[in-house]
């Protein structure tokens, strides 16, 4: 067994993982997993540049985040970020933050390597459900979407990652508590022209198996499986149908925030955003008619901890 701790921060949250894992006996064990919502790409669509505040909250728990690794006795910590990272001109500040505290250089991954990761913490913990088929991995994110496409056994054939992810719809489109048709109708068609291009390089088409990762995915599936509180060993391998995706992300897109908070499965940190988070798997089951989702707990933070082993 080799403990590892795995850090991914990407637009909405930063996680860690702690994790045993026997890369022989394909075994990962949770030891710690632990999210806190810092909104780092908060305003990054339009500014091009972290906030103070926000690189504050991201800081903050980064110490948090150190604390567990210290008593963990870990022997490898990679930290790991995705697209709001890869878009600011104030990137040093937040590399130099996180190695002060951490002790590791952050990795400023590509939209590739976030895909490839995406697929791995997937497929290893759907493997026996995936089979033989070719699968669609789609990883909603808060500032960017990975498609990937790919099998268990020889891995992923194609990716593709694009700039549309839950925080950037919503800042970009959907500002209002609730949407109007001019935003809903202006965040369709952002949507639909980067699912079309995933489209072109990944081949939705030769693909039997659609499987929806991260927050907005886990969330529209908790809503549509009507549990009163969020239960990730329920929402993990659930299958979702097309017609529950679109009934949650009308729902959700009509509800004010007060009234999305108030649903037992939302976190706190989601409530201003799922709104685009559904919206995007909504249209990427239509554009590849895809008749049910697949859904997965583990996701790119389970594939860097394999990385480590």
């Amino acid at each position: 067994m080799t403990r590892v701790a795995a850090i991914d921060c990407g637009t909405n949250s930063i996680r860690l993982l702690i994790a045993d894992i026997d890369r022989g006996a394909g075994d990962l064990v949770d030891v710690v997993r632990l999210m806190e919502t810092v909104r780092l790409g908060e305003g990054v669509d339009l500014s091009g540049e972290f906030s103070q505040s926000a690189l504050d909250r991201t800081f903050a728990a980064c110490d948090a985040y150190a604390r567990h690794i210290g008593s963990a006795e870990v022997e490898a910590i990679k930290f790991v970020a995705t697209s709001a990272s890869r878009d600011v001109r104030n990137r040093d500040q937040f590399i130099d933050g996180v190695r002060e505290r951490l002790g590791v250089e952050p990795e400023v991954i590509t939209g590739d390597t976030e895909a490839q990761f995406s697929f791995t913490g997937a497929v290893r913990s759907l493997g026996r459900v995936i089979g033989t088929n070719t699968a669609l991995v789609v990883d909603i994110g808060g500032g960017s979407t990975e498609f990937v496409r790919g099998q268990v056994s020889s891995g992923v054939a194609a990716a593709r990652s694009v700039d549309i992810g839950c925080v950037r719809m919503t800042e970009r489109h959907l500002r209002d508590d609730r949407p109007d048709p001019d935003q809903l109708a202006a965040t369709i068609a952002d949507v639909d022209a980067a699912v079309a291009s995933a489209n072109d390089a990944v081949e939705f088409g030769a693909a039997q198996t659609l499987v929806g990762l991260a927050g907005s995915v886990t969330t529209v599936a908790a809503i549509a499986l009507e549990l009163a509180e969020y239960d990730a060993d329920v929402i993990h391998g659930s299958r979702i149908s097309a017609a529950d995706v679109t009934f949650v992300t009308q729902r959700l897109l009509s509800m004010t925030r007060a009234d999305r908070a108030r649903l037992g499965v939302m976190h706190p940190g989601r409530v201003d955003v799922i709104g685009g988070g559904a919206l995007i798997l909504d249209r990427n089951m239509k554009a590849g008619g895809f008749t049910e989702v697949l859904v997965s707990e583990h996701d790119i933070l389970d594939g860097i901890a394999w990385s480590l082993a």
